[in-house]
């Protein structure tokens, strides 16, 4: 398993609808449920209007494309943060699964997952996606 930092600051929030959200953003993730739209995007493109906000998260993602049949990837990479007592928001997309960390938490749990033997991209690369 290898993971690659993400070169972005990044804010969860949570918005009363889609009209301020733009779809043609580079990096953010949508989530709209029966009781709620979520929004994580870069912090410079948060929605003027939003009901709930937390700045300050970085990301790594799972490099290369996950089958659905692997089993515990995401649980694995969560227990060894848990265990330095480092919380996680994770999103998944078809390929992958993102993992958000606090910003003060980064280099620890990147460290963490080094010392558990998973390979880190070098440096944090600027996603283009």
């Amino acid at each position: 398993m290898r993971i690659e930092p993400i070169d972005r600051e990044l804010t969860v929030c949570q918005v009363p609808s889609l009209e301020e959200v733009k779809a043609a953003q580079g990096f953010y993730f949508l989530s709209c449920t029966d009781e709620e739209i979520s929004l994580v995007c870069e912090t410079g493109e948060v929605p003027a209007h939003t009901l709930a906000r937390e700045d300050g998260w970085r990301a790594f993602r799972i490099q290369g494309v996950l089958d659905f049949s692997l089993i515990g990837i995401l649980s694995r990479i969560s227990g060894i943060l848990a265990e330095q007592k480092i919380g996680i928001f994770a999103v998944s997309t078809y390929n992958t699964d993102y993992i958000l960390v606090k910003r003060e938490n980064f280099a620890r749990a990147l460290a963490a997952l080094a010392a558990a033997g998973i390979e880190i991209a070098e440096g944090p690369k600027k996603s283009d996606k």
